[in-house]
């Protein structure tokens, strides 16, 4: 229950409307549909037995196999990612074509183009960018300038894009924005060498969405929370204490008895990265003399400390699902390992606590879920025009390729046989953690596919979470929202749906 001075409101309304012609039930609605409200009645008698709700248990099989890195030999050259990645992809851009530009379409490699015929080509883009940061840049003795602050995007007008395959590259213009293009998506171009060398593009296509097994229907609503962005460590006590009564919330420690029952058809927790504030990374430890270090300990060990008593609160009531981020202790490289069990000696004695791994994939309940920490993302937002992470989102999942940028602007591990980052099978719910704001959207392929893409908000900037209906593949957000005192008099807390 709130504290004094903290009242919950309830303010029940899911952010998008539902989809036309179809029972959509949100968390919300749940507790609507109580008749009253037990915050003003009498308090039970010693005889009446205090009412239990119990949780909704689903069946949950992890499927993140193929983001676990076994042998870790950074001697290989990123060169055979590419090749990996182009080979994977070459036999299903060719179907595509064929689809899009008919059966006789003549496919080419690059080697074998002949000027002016119309032909399509399959290849990996390379997008060469004057604005991009080069280490060789950095280092030059040529620029003894000051350090000018990093743009929050790097593409310009002179931006060139390229197609490469096994063999050759070549040079593109025509019908394409460069802009919303980035180095190491794999498509397939249809159009025409020009005599000066340089190849002419009429249309272009992707992968677009793979196969998808259907969704077992359900009878029940059953919600998974995605929250992500925590941000423990920081100095921020309005973050802590939003981030106490979303706890409480999911525990059924909050509000009456109607919104308790709602709580428990919270099934599953999933936690998408960056539990760690930026501000317990001191980048200059390594650096340091040992005399003025001796003594300290790193800021992040406070915070995991933190973490842990948070995790043990929300494991010993509900299964929690724990991925990694870009500020948190593990390998900083995609895919990010899953955190250590040493780190959590409270929480992890209990089996309902699941350590993942950056990418995430799982099936609960026979929905597939699939998503990152945000990572991805991001960077292609920096090297692109693409600002909404939600189109970001629903880009990569046509390109069939969760990270298209790593190696070249995001570090991932050098793998030499098979890119793990191809999707081979279409999620049902596609999200990434760590975005600015809450948006979800459902989109349909063309072979009957739906999939429900959701930005997970950072919480600690936000005070929001979303919960997944897995029977209407519905999302709505959740949100914690403090006021200081000079914004309300009474200091209230809004817990608003």
């Amino acid at each position: 229950s709130a504290g004094p001075g903290l009242r919950p409101r309830s303010g029940w309304s899911a952010r998008r409307a539902p989809a036309a012609g179809r029972s959509t039930v949100m968390f919300s609605d749940l507790n609507a549909q109580k008749e009253g409200s037990s915050l003003l009645s009498c308090p039970p008698s010693e005889d009446q037995a205090p009412a239990i709700f119990e949780r909704m248990s689903l069946a949950y099989t992890p499927c993140s196999e193929r983001y676990k890195v076994g042998e870790r030999s950074f001697s290989r050259q990123y060169a055979h990612i590419y090749a990996a990645r182009l080979m994977q992809m070459r036999p299903l851009l060719s179907k595509r074509a064929q689809e899009k530009w008919g059966t006789d379409v003549c496919i080419r490699k690059l080697c074998d183009l002949q000027t002016g015929e119309q032909c399509c080509i399959v290849g990996t883009l390379f997008k060469r960018m004057e604005l991009q940061p080069s280490i060789l840049k950095e280092i030059s003795e040529e620029h003894n300038l000051l350090p000018q602050p990093a743009p929050s995007k790097y593409i310009s007008e002179t931006d060139e894009l390229i197609l490469e395959d096994e063999l050759q590259r070549i040079k593109l213009e025509g019908k394409i924005d460069k802009d919303k293009c980035v180095t190491g998506s794999v498509i397939a171009i249809y159009g025409a060498e020009r005599s000066d060398g340089k190849f002419t593009v009429e249309e272009f296509c992707t992968a677009d969405l793979p196969l998808q097994t259907e969704r077992p229907t359900l009878t029940t609503d059953r919600f998974v929370l995605l929250a992500s962005g925590l941000g423990l460590g920081s100095s921020h006590a309005d973050s802590m204490l939003g981030l106490q009564l979303l706890v409480d919330m999911i525990t059924g420690q909050l509000g009456d008895l109607s919104e308790q029952s709602g709580a428990a058809t919270i099934s599953r927790v999933l936690l998408a990265g960056n539990l760690l504030s930026p501000s317990t990374q001191d980048k200059d430890a390594s650096t340091k003399a040992k005399y003025l270090t001796k003594k300290t300990q790193a800021g992040s060990v406070d915070a995991i400390r933190m973490l842990d008593e948070l995790l043990l609160q929300l494991v010993a009531s509900v299964p929690v699902d724990v991925m990694p981020g870009q500020y948190d202790p593990t390998n900083y490289t995609l895919p990010q390992q899953p955190l250590h069990r040493c780190m959590f000696p409270l929480s992890s004695v209990y089996p309902t606590l699941q350590l993942a791994s950056n990418p995430y994939q799982a099936d609960i309940d026979g929905v597939r879920f699939l998503g990152t920490s945000g990572q991805n993302v991001c960077d292609i937002q920096k090297y692109s025009s693409l600002d909404s992470h939600l189109d970001i989102l629903e880009e990569t999942l046509r390109l069939r390729h969760l990270a298209p940028t790593a190696p070249d602007t995001l570090g991932c591990y050098p793998f030499y046989l098979k890119d793990p980052f191809i999707l081979e099978e279409c999620p049902h719910v596609y999200f990434s953690g760590n975005a600015p704001t809450f948006e979800s959207k459902l989109i349909k392929g063309a072979d009957g596919q739906e999939v429900l893409l959701v930005t997970v908000p950072e919480f600690s900037s936000t005070q929001m979470a979303c919960l997944v209906n897995l029977r209407t593949l519905q999302c709505e957000p959740v949100s914690f929202s403090a006021f200081s005192a000079g914004e309300d008099e009474e200091s209230e807390m809004n817990i608003s749906h």
